[in-house]
């Protein structure tokens, strides 16, 4: 192998590793998130899909995390967090704030 070979391998298999994030999921329900607790590991990047079950939107929001975005009806969204210090990162439901809420505990 030629060391332009070479050193596009290394670049591509760095990179889909770098892609390969644990993935995480948190499921609204009754304008109820499911685990309000969901732990991940710190100082590595993550996955969030936050999957919509109820008839109507919600908007899920964390300004700790730096997102904002409306999930559909019957659908979901997927996130990309960035690597996390240890901590609490608090998350609601901004329209049934009363009942969806939660936090990503990053130990």
């Amino acid at each position: 192998m030629n060391r332009f070979a070479a050193a596009v391998f290394f670049l591509v298999t760095g990179f889909a590793g770098a892609a390969a994030a644990e993935t995480y999921t948190l499921t609204i329900k009754d304008h109820k998130f499911d685990p309000a607790e969901l732990k991940i590991p710190a100082e590595k990047a993550a996955t969030l899909v936050v999957k919509n079950l109820d008839a109507t939107p919600e908007e899920f929001e964390s300004k700790p995390l730096r997102i904002e975005k409306v999930v559909p009806a019957n659908s979901e969204a997927t996130f990309q967090l960035r690597a996390l210090k240890p901590g609490r990162y608090k998350f609601f439901g901004e329209f049934h704030e009363d009942s969806a809420k939660g936090e990503v505990i990053v130990e």
